[in-house]
């Protein structure tokens, strides 16, 4: 969910401590280290100069070195590069939103509509996906330690809408092997805003077949947008994806657990999602009729879960336990050598905002209470600053930064690139803390996913170093409707130029993006550090 339209997203200040960028939080100089192929270590995409309409190509800019930040009481020790020890490596996935853009529940109301119901690239989303797995699987390997890379995860809004076909398409994209049509309703025709419908056309929306005559051009077309005269039914055709080829699990959004990741599933949205009438007016008077389709139905957070264990991947429920199925939950931990990482479910019941249960919380303070001896990384798909409630918020921060061996929190929803330094504090000293490091999305501009790795400094401090890469869709797009890579790029393409986003730049600061976090260690992994100190000695 794009919160900044609906100024959700509150300063870093509303979670108390958050550090500040500036000198204090950064070190001098990048990290040495050769470029990595298919990372943005070597090359960055973005934003050319401006055409007609505002129109602007994707073009190849310089890659970006590792930034080192400080700013958590460990600094950068000399020789750290060579006594590092990896610990773990992964991607990280995040609000690819893979929807069934014919839906009749979405919330697509004309000149009401914005970029958190409508974008001109959506329905070729399947495609991005694909392209991301495939870009991974090529990487293989951390860029920093070069630790084969061990798992990816999505943190969440894997969906757009919670519907059944939606979940199947986003598992069967990450499983691969098998073909996947990303279509509903009628199989004949696309049934959508977007399309030909002279009875209710309407300027707000792209159209890429053109404009017929005697109809007003859209806002695409008034923005520079070329026609692509049949996407919307390639969009529809059967591809076969790749599949990751390394185990993947799974956090829940709020577009996974509600209707358009706002409002709570019951009977009647059910109808709705299922049914014939496809609203697009405030008022409820404009509706247009459209063919209706059982896989559409919603899913509850229980069938979600169990949809996880209808899999071809690894591991079988991707995260998620018997326990999870038996008790409506979807909250789980899993561990990697040293490494524990933590799963947590922040959908509230109804709203886009960030939430925690009583009964998850216990869970949650139980289990790090058994930790001690692991480096605990977290997963959600809210950050602290989208919490409806800022004291709970607050207070899971405050239990967090107390607990030395919780390193990082990694999320995504706010479909653009942050890290923020959460500080613990002694004396008016910074002893420890935490990164929260959130990624931006797969359906807006720039349409990145994140590598992350661990590294065991060995003397006293960890590394965890963030490296952004953009997936393998073509640079420029030659036409082609047949080649999923190709619509990969052009979905890249018309994001970059949605007019909707044009004023927002969600790369993030250059410190959010490819970087060396610096924390302390866990007391566990210092008194290991100190005991091979003495042996050298």
């Amino acid at each position: 969910m794009q919160i900044s339209r609906r100024d959700l997203f509150r300063s870093s200040a509303a979670v108390g401590g958050t550090a500040a960028l500036g000198s204090a939080g950064l070190a001098d100089a990048a990290v040495a280290g050769p470029a990595v192929r298919g990372t943005t270590t070597s090359t960055v995409l973005g934003k050319g100069d401006a055409g007609a309409g505002g129109w602007r190509p994707v073009v190849r800019l310089a890659g970006e070195k590792h930034v080192v930040r400080t700013g958590l009481g460990a600094k950068p020790g000399k020789g750290r590069v060579r006594r590092r020890k990896a610990m773990a490596a992964f991607a990280q996935l995040s609000d690819v939103h893979i929807m069934d853009t014919q839906s009749p529940v979405r919330a697509e109301l004309g000149e009401f509509a914005s970029s958190s119901a409508y974008r001109p690239q959506e329905m070729l989303g399947a495609f991005v996906a694909d392209a991301m797995v495939r870009e991974i699987n090529k990487i293989k390997r951390g860029p920093a330690t070069g630790r084969k890379l061990e798992f990816t995860i999505q943190t969440g809004d894997n969906s757009d809408t919670a519907q059944y076909n939606e979940v199947r398409w986003n598992i069967d994209l990450l499983d691969g092997g098998r073909k996947i049509t990303v279509d509903s309703g009628d199989p004949s025709r696309y049934e959508g805003v977007m399309d030909q419908s002279l009875d209710f056309w309407d300027v707000n929306f792209w159209h890429p077949d053109g404009t017929p005559v005697g109809k007003p051009a859209d806002l695409g077309t008034q923005s520079g947008f070329p026609t692509y005269p049949g996407l919307l039914d390639a969009a529809r055709r059967p591809f076969t994806p790749e599949g990751l080829n390394m185990p993947w699990y799974a956090a829940m959004g709020n577009h996974d657990g509600l209707v358009q990741g706002n409002f709570p599933i019951n009977a009647s949205q059910n109808s709705r999602a299922t049914g014939t009438a496809k609203v697009l007016s405030t008022d409820g008077t404009r509706i247009r009729q459209v063919t209706p389709d059982r896989n559409r139905r919603l899913l509850d957070r229980s069938e979600w879960v169990d949809e996880h264990f209808d899999t071809t991947g690894t591991p079988k429920g991707h995260g998620f336990t018997a326990e999870n199925r038996s008790k409506n939950t979807a909250y789980y931990y899993f561990d990697r050598g040293a490494a524990r990482f933590v799963v947590l479910d922040t959908v509230a019941e109804v709203g886009d905002n960030g939430a925690l249960d009583k009964r998850q919380h216990t869970w949650l303070t139980r289990l790090l209470d058994r930790s001690r001896d692991k480096v605990v990384v977290l997963f959600s798909h809210h950050p602290l600053s989208s919490f409806e409630d800022q004291g709970l918020a607050r207070k899971i921060r405050s239990e967090l930064v107390r607990r030395e061996n919780v390193v990082a929190w990694v999320n995504g929803h706010t479909h653009t690139n942050h890290i923020w330094a959460h500080p613990r504090r002694k004396k008016g000293k910074v002893v420890g803390g935490f990164w929260e490091i959130n990624t931006a999305s797969h359906i807006d501009w720039p349409q990145q996913a994140r590598l992350l790795e661990i590294a065991d400094n060995r003397d006293g401090s960890l590394s965890i170093f963030t490296t952004m890469i953009d997936h393998s869709g073509s640079l420029a797009f030659n036409g082609d409707l047949d080649d999923p890579k190709q619509l990969a790029g052009l979905s890249r393409l018309l994001a970059a130029n949605d007019w909707q986003e044009r004023d927002n730049e969600r790369r993030g600061e250059r410190t959010a993006r490819n970087v060396e976090l610096l924390v302390r260690a866990p007391k566990f992994l210092r008194a290991k550090a100190k005991k091979n100190k003495k042996k050298k000695g």
